[in-house]
C-alpha cells in the first residue's frame, strides 16, 4: 500500500509528538548506560608521571599507594592503559647535564620494566604497538606504555633516541619547561627569550629520527614556533600528550586555534589534560589564592619549602623535581582540609574539563581529540583526582550526549589510530632505504 502525503504527514507528526512527550532519561538509567560504555571501550590516559621510589621490592604499583595511579586505582576506576612517563627536568646544556639526565631516564625505564616483568607480570604488560594494546586489553590485563617527556635526556647523541625506542618509548617531546638542545620551550613566552626560534638543527634531525623509528612526536611543551615546524616537517601525525584549548584558558601550555587546525590537517590528536590551571585559570587562581596560608602551614609541618610557581619555574634538574615532589605532597594533604575554602571558591572539575573536549571536538572533529590526566605530575581535578575516578569522565561525556562510538574514539581509538599511522610511516621509511 502506498502512503499518500496526508497519511505520511500524520505519521511523522505523531512520531514527533511522542518524542517530545517522552520523559527524559533518568539519572540512574543514564548512569547504567555510562557504566556499560565505560566497560566496553579501551580507556587510555596518555600522561602519568612516576617516582622510581615506587618501583621497588617493598613499595610498588601492586599496592594502593598514595599515588594517583597504581594498579588497584586503575582497576577500581576502569582505566585500561597508563602511559608511564620518563620525565627529566631541564638542566644545563652541557656534557655533565646530559650525563645526569640520561641516567635519570634510564633509571625510569628500568623502573617501568621492573613493574611489568617482576612485580606484576600477571596484571600488567608493556605495549609496544597499537596492536599490542588491543591484544593485551583483550587478555584482561592492564596496559603500560612509555612516553619520554623532554628529549634533553638524549644529550646530543641521536643514537640515544633509538636506545629509548628499544626500551619501549613510543612518544617523546623535544622540550619541557626550559629550552633544550633540540627545541625552544613554551616558557619562552614568559620573558621573550628564545634559544633557537623554534627547532635547532639537532631538533630537526631528531624529528626525522623519530619518524624513522616510529616514535610519536609530542608537541605539548615546546614553543608554538617549534610546534609549527615539527608539524610541517613530520611525515607522520603528531600528538599533544597533555594539552588543552588556549581559547578557553590562555596559558602558554595550551594550544591555540591555529595549532588545533594544523594538528587536524596533520591527522594528529590532542589529548585534553585534566590539570586545573590549564582548564580554568581564573577558577584555579581564586581557589589557590585562598589556600596559600594552608599550603604554607602544611609545608611547615612537613619541613619542606613551599614555592610559588614563579619560584618553581626558575629551578632546574634535581631542584625542580624536588619542588614538584614537595608540591604534590602538600596538595594531597591539603585536599583533606579544604572543605570551607572549596565551598566558597569551587575547584576546577570534570565539567570544566569536558568543556575543553567539547571545544576541540567542535574545532577539530571527533577524530582528533583524546584524554589525559597528568596524574602524579600536577594533574587532577574535582571528580577525576586519581585513576579510581576515571569513570566520572565517561559519565560526563554521556551526559553531554556523546555516543558510545564517540567516547571510544576520545578514550583511545584516536590515539591508537595515530600510533598505527606513525608505525606505518616508520616501516615505509625503513624499507625504502
Amino acid at each position: 500500500m502506498k502512503l499518500n502525503y496526508f497519511t505520511l504527514s500524520c505519521i511523522l507528526f505523531s512520531t514527533f509528538m511522542i518524542a517530545q512527550t517522552r520523559p527524559p532519561e533518568s539519572e540512574n538509567r543514564m548512569r547504567q548506560r555510562a557504566v556499560k560504555i565505560h566497560e566496553s571501550v579501551i580507556t587510555i590516559d596518555t600522561h602519568n608521571d612516576i617516582d622510581i621510589n615506587n618501583f621497588t621490592d617493598e613499595i610498588n604499583y601492586t599496592q594502593n599507594l598514595d599515588t594517583q595511579v597504581n594498579l588497584p586505582k586503575m582497576e577500581k576506576g576502569g582505566l585500561d592503559v597508563s602511559w608511564l612517563i620518563v620525565y627529566t627536568g631541564q638542566g644545563n646544556l652541557d656534557k655533565e647535564g646530559y650525563k645526569k639526565a640520561y641516567k635519570n631516564a634510564m633509571d625510569k625505564f628500568d623502573a617501568i620494566h621492573r613493574l611489568v616483568k617482576k612485580y606484576a607480570p600477571e596484571q600488567i604488560e608493556l605495549a609496544l604497538s597499537a596492536t599490542d594494546v588491543k591484544r593485551i586489553h583483550a587478555s584482561g590485563k592492564k596496559v603500560a606504555m612509555i612516553g619520554v617527556e623532554n628529549a634533553y635526556s638524549a644529550g646530543t647523541d641521536l643514537s640515544n633516541i633509538e636506545k629509548f625506542y628499544n626500551k619501549g618509548a613510543r612518544y617523546m617531546s623535544l622540550a619541557h619547561n626550559g629550552h633544550s638542545q633540540f627545541s625552544d620551550s613554551n616558557t619562552g613566552e614568559d620573558d621573550g627569550v628564545w634559544l633557537h626560534n623554534g627547532l635547532s638543527e639537532l631538533g630537526e634531525q631528531a624529528v626525522e629520527e623519530m619518524n624513522r623509528l616510529g616514535i610519536m612526536i609530542d608537541i605539548s611543551h615546546p614553543s608554538k614556533d617549534a610546534n609549527i615546524q615539527m608539524i610541517q616537517m613530520s611525515k607522520a601525525p603528531v600528538i599533544a600528550s597533555h594539552s588543552s584549548a588556549r581559547a578557553l584558558c590562555d596559558v602558554s601550555r595550551n594550544l591555540d586555534d591555529e595549532l588545533l587546525q594544523m594538528i587536524k590537517n596533520n591527522g594528529g590528536v590532542v589529548q585534553t589534560v585534566a590539570l586545573d590551571s590549564y582548564i580554568d585559570l581564573d577558577k584555579f587562581n581564586a581557589n589557590n589564592d585562598a589556600s596559600q596560608v594552608l599550603y604554607q602551614e602544611i609545608a611547615n609541618e612537613l619541613g619542606v619549602a613551599y614555592l610559588t610557581w614563579d619560584e618553581v619555574k626558575n629551578l632546574s634538574g634535581v631542584a625542580l623535581e624536588e619542588a614538584y615532589d614537595n608540591a604534590s605532597k602538600i596538595l594531597k594533604i591539603a585536599s583533606t582540609r579544604k572543605e570551607e575554602i572549596n565551598a566558597k571558591y569551587p575547584m576546577v572539575n570534570v565539567r570544566d574539563f569536558v568543556n575543553h573536549i567539547d571545544y576541540m571536538v567542535n574545532k577539530m572533529g571527533i577524530d582528533h581529540v583524546g584524554i589525559s590526566s597528568d596524574f602524579d605530575g600536577g594533574g587532577g581535578i574535582e571528580g577525576w583526582n586519581d585513576a579510581s575516578e576515571t569513570f566520572n569522565v565517561t559519565y560526563e561525556l554521556v551526559r553531554r550526549g556523546y555516543s558510545q562510538e564517540d567516547i571510544a574514539k576520545l578514550w583511545g581509538l584516536n590515539l591508537l589510530r595515530v600510533m598505527a599511522q606513525v608505525e606505518a610511516v616508520a616501516k615505509k621509511i625503513q624499507t625504502s632505504k
